[in-house]
């Protein structure tokens, strides 16, 4: 079966630009074009879903990406219907781990460059201009983890 745009984000529950989004990212293959009309296929429609499921799961597009990539239809489909991922589901590190990750070095020197991550109106995050990438992932991740319940424009 072929779907166009509209009906494709209709059955897979999704907005159209964010079918265009995915495909820009990579997430999905492109559609074919045929004429002047575009169509997708059950697997732009099986991958939908699975990431859907995956995002339901709290994995980054990141991760879902790298996942979906080397699935054949078979698997896309299975994680689409809700059968656990693979490997097991990426989680927001807690308050423990995410002090632990932002503490120095025994002897290193504190950084006294901040960068401001806004999550919300009235909601930053600050992230030491030195601190370790595995610091900055968390603050991006709570930040792209927000983004998707409030859209810019409705903060």
């Amino acid at each position: 079966m072929t779907y166009k745009l509209d009906e494709l984000a209709g059955e897979a529950g999704v907005a159209p630009r964010t079918v265009r989004y995915y495909v820009q990212r990579g997430l999905l293959p492109a559609p074919e074009f045929r004429g002047k009309d575009t169509s997708y296929g059950r697997e732009h429609l099986a991958r939908l879903r699975a990431i859907k499921v995956l995002q339901q799961a709290h994995l980054p597009l990141e991760e879902i990406q790298a996942r979906l990539a080397g699935a054949g239809l078979d698997e896309i489909e299975r994680i689409a219907a809700g059968a656990p991922p693979a490997a097991p589901a990426a989680r927001c590190a807690g308050p423990e781990e995410a002090a632990g990750a932002q503490a120095p070095a025994a002897g290193a020197p504190r950084g006294g460059r901040w960068e401001r991550v806004e999550i919300a109106d009235g909601v930053e995050l600050h992230v030491r201009s030195d601190a370790p990438e595995r610091s900055r992932r968390i603050a991006l991740d709570i930040e792209s983890r927000y983004s998707t319940l409030a859209p810019k424009g409705s903060r």
